[in-house]
């Protein structure tokens, strides 16, 4: 990608070779069917889709592959089957190579289980961090 910096998907995506970027087109719209109220931003200089201030999920697209991130412990597993055909790293990467066709289906569950996941994290109580002793002994 020749630039570093975007301010938005649609740059994101026309700055990839144009034999790419109908892919990410593609991963976008599963992703955006399953998050039409979510917002399209740009994070650490990806496609980000965030909902109330949490991010949800990330894509990007590369030379030869494009991912969605990130991939925890739980959805690995709730996925295990569907995922077998793909590359999936314990860095919570997803990889989808560009020479096959979009799972259009499976990406979009990917982004309904992350939405649950953010939502569940968002209600689950915080845990505050034990406070320091002020007394000195």
């Amino acid at each position: 990608m020749p630039r570093s910096r975007f301010d938005s998907v649609d740059e994101y995506i026309a700055a990839l070779p144009e034999d790419v970027q109908p892919t990410l087109q593609r991963v976008r719209g599963a992703i955006r069917k399953v998050l039409p109220d979510a917002e399209e931003v740009i994070s650490y200089q990806i496609p980000a889709y965030k909902l109330h201030g949490a991010t949800v999920i990330f894509f990007a697209g590369f030379k030869k592959h494009y991912s969605i991130y990130p991939a925890d412990a739980r959805l690995v597993a709730a996925f295990r089957k569907e995922l077998a055909p793909y590359e999936v790293n314990d860095k919570g990467t997803i990889r989808f190579p560009l020479s096959a066709p979009v799972p259009v289906g499976l990406i979009g569950r990917l982004a309904r289980f992350r939405l649950k996941e953010t939502a569940e994290k968002a209600k689950a109580p915080k845990q505050r961090a034990p406070r320091a002793s002020s007394r000195l002994r």
